[in-house]
């Protein structure tokens, strides 16, 4: 058997709206996002999901509590979930990380961290999740750089490619977790690009 991830970004920020980076600060949803959230909720609710693991950054956790929260289904917070580290330069514009996110591929943002460590995180959450929660479909949700690390351990996809394509937003992103998962996996073996309509 396997574990069923379906992957659900959180939903519109504030910042996401002013054009801001927020990295390991909190954010907010924006009226917008709040409205995003209640439609999870409604497309997820009949979806046959065990469990909600969410990052523990503040605009992934209302995003989850809207979404499923007062449901029967557990909603579970989980750091190794979190965007990036930008350091010291969380909350920067969002174009000056577009211009510098390529270079921070294996060298950390300064006193953040890299993306490869976000993989590191994630290789660890997905090692775990293999381990518990077999034969189940669950959710996730949190952030860009967490779905550029599943596509990359889960798809085989190089994470050069993935830090460089344009963000294509789609209602949820769907994986397989061997339940042999361990820590030190990775598909080899791409299965290809993924699409959307609704960039944010």
């Amino acid at each position: 058997m396997a574990v069923e991830l379906v992957y659900e970004t959180h939903s519109i920020s504030t910042d996401n709206e002013a054009g801001i980076a927020t990295g390991w600060l909190p954010g907010a949803l924006s009226p917008r996002g709040r409205e995003f959230a209640r439609e999870l909720g409604e497309r997820r609710r009949d979806d046959a999901i065990s469990a909600v693991f969410v990052s523990d950054l503040g605009r992934a956790v209302e995003t989850a509590e809207i979404a499923l929260g007062g449901s029967d289904i557990p909603i579970h917070q989980d750091a190794r979930l979190r965007e990036c580290d930008y350091g010291e330069l969380n909350g920067m514009p969002v174009i000056r990380l577009a211009d510098e996110r390529s270079r921070h591929i294996d060298i950390p943002w300064p006193g953040g961290q890299s993306y490869r460590q976000v993989v590191e995180q994630t290789r660890d959450f997905l090692g775990d999740l293999a381990a518990a929660w077999d034969g189940h479909r669950v959710l996730v949700i949190s952030h860009s750089a967490n779905r550029w690390a599943l596509d990359h351990l889960l798809d085989g996809r190089e994470l050069e490619e993935l830090v460089d394509a344009p963000f294509d937003w789609r209602e949820g992103w769907e994986y397989v977790v061997p339940t042999a998962f361990h820590a030190d996996d990775r598909v080899s073996a791409p299965e290809g690009g993924r699409s959307g309509d609704m960039p944010f």
